[in-house]
């Protein structure tokens, strides 16, 4: 065997003694490389009693170099491939975990929070390639309509601009945002925590084969591990750090998407959160993000998202403006002799100088701009504001009728 096939098949090992993320492990990787650390986990010497249970006890079930053996030939046949860092599609950009602390933290999910070993790739995308220009979008798998509708929305927005949409495939937001950017064409990738032959949720079976197809299914579990509650915190820390930013749609108080966002915020990642009902429970976790995190952006759609990730001085989201009306258009003069004029007569030239405060010269002006621009009309008895123009549908010089069915309209008075 190899160096290269040696230590793949270490990093492998590994990966099934303990669960990614463990601190002590990715430790002893950093200091011994992958083959000297499996060694000495083997032969009961690591560092810590919590780590040499852990051995024991998954060592009991197999002989952790057969079993990775196992491992590599049902990869095979899945179609699929094991990434390590001695690969040149390894997303460098996950190394930054190595520098990720959470305040508070007392679970082990908040605790072990190390780079990854290994990933499974199922794809044709080379994984670092497909991952450097990506956003992650998470959410609430109970996802109300309007969080699919833009979670939908940011997923085709982001892939139309050449975006890579990460996920974690789930029910709710995260199939929404998947499925935008199939529509739109573009690449999506979801990031699972459990084998990539044992997709979660079923549900999504077909789904994550269209994602296989055309995007990338990955992993930090071997096939065949099942998809159990404290891997999707696990798998959380991977989404944010991989990826360029993370964007929040919905999340009810104590979500594990909450957790993915409190993630990219400590590895210095761009944080945003969309925001929506104060009465919906599904936008708790998101305004208590909001709140709580002076870094996380309020965004409410891919333009915002866009400025937030992009080039800086390039991606910018145009400001929110009302519909320009003619009106807008007018200098202050013009203005003011517009407000001069009553609303239901007419007046002369001089008082509509003296109401607006200007000469007779800048008041014949402005108002010959203004019958020009059909906001004012000439009268025999001097000016006076233009009608309302009719609206769409009604007839000009006739009443709108009010009738109800079977009864005739009354006449214009």
């Amino acid at each position: 065997m190899t160096g290269r096939a040696e230590r793949l098949l270490a990093r492998v090992a590994l990966t099934w003694l303990t669960e990614p993320g463990t601190w002590s492990v990715h430790r002893l990787v950093d200091q011994l490389g992958p083959v000297a650390a499996l060694d000495l986990l083997l032969t009961g010497e690591a560092p810590d009693r919590a780590l040499r249970s852990a051995v024991a006890a998954r060592s009991a079930e197999g002989e952790a170099r057969a079993v990775a053996e196992q491992a590599l030939a049902r990869t095979e046949r899945l179609g699929a491939r094991v990434v390590t860092p001695d690969d040149e599609e390894w997303p460098a950009r996950v190394a930054d975990l190595r520098a990720l602390r959470l305040s508070g933290a007392a679970r082990r999910v908040d605790l072990e929070t190390a780079p990854p070993l290994c990933f499974w790739v199922r794809g044709a995308w080379p994984l670092g390639e497909a991952l450097a220009r990506s956003v992650a979008v998470v959410g609430a798998r109970a996802a109300t309509p309007y969080g699919t509708h833009v979670a939908t929305e940011l997923g085709y927005g982001l892939a139309e601009r050449d975006w890579t949409v990460v996920s974690g495939g789930a029910f709710g937001i995260d199939s929404a945002a998947h499925r935008g950017a199939l529509t739109a064409g573009g690449l999506t990738i979801a990031v699972l925590a459990c084998g990539l032959d044992r997709p979660y949720p079923m549900g999504n079976a077909a789904l994550f084969d269209r994602i296989a197809e055309t995007g990338l299914l990955v992993s930090e579990w071997m096939p065949g591990a099942e998809p159990l509650r404290p891997r999707f915190l696990i798998r959380n820390r991977v989404i944010a750090a991989a990826t360029v930013g993370t964007v929040l749609v919905e999340a009810a108080a104590r979500s594990g998407a909450t957790q993915t966002l409190n993630r990219a915020i400590g590895v210095g990642r761009p944080a945003m959160v969309v925001p929506g009902p104060v009465t919906s429970a599904m936008s708790v976790g998101a305004h208590e993000a909001l709140r709580e995190h002076h870094r996380a952006r309020l965004v409410t759609g891919t333009a915002h998202v866009l400025e937030e990730v992009g080039r800086i001085g390039y991606d910018l989201a145009p400001p929110a403006r009302a519909p320009e009306r003619p009106r807008d258009r007018l200098d202050d003069e013009a203005v003011q002799v517009l407000e001069a004029l009553p609303r239901r007569k007419a007046i002369g030239l001089e008082r509509v100088a003296a109401r607006a405060g200007v000469d007779l010269r800048t008041a014949m002006r402005k108002l010959s701009m203004l019958e020009e621009l059909a906001m004012v009309v000439r009268r025999d008895d001097g000016y006076a504001l233009a009608p309302p123009s009719p609206e769409p549908g009604t007839a000009v010089g006739r009443a709108p009728t009010t009738a109800g069915p079977g009864q005739s309209a009354a006449p214009p008075s």
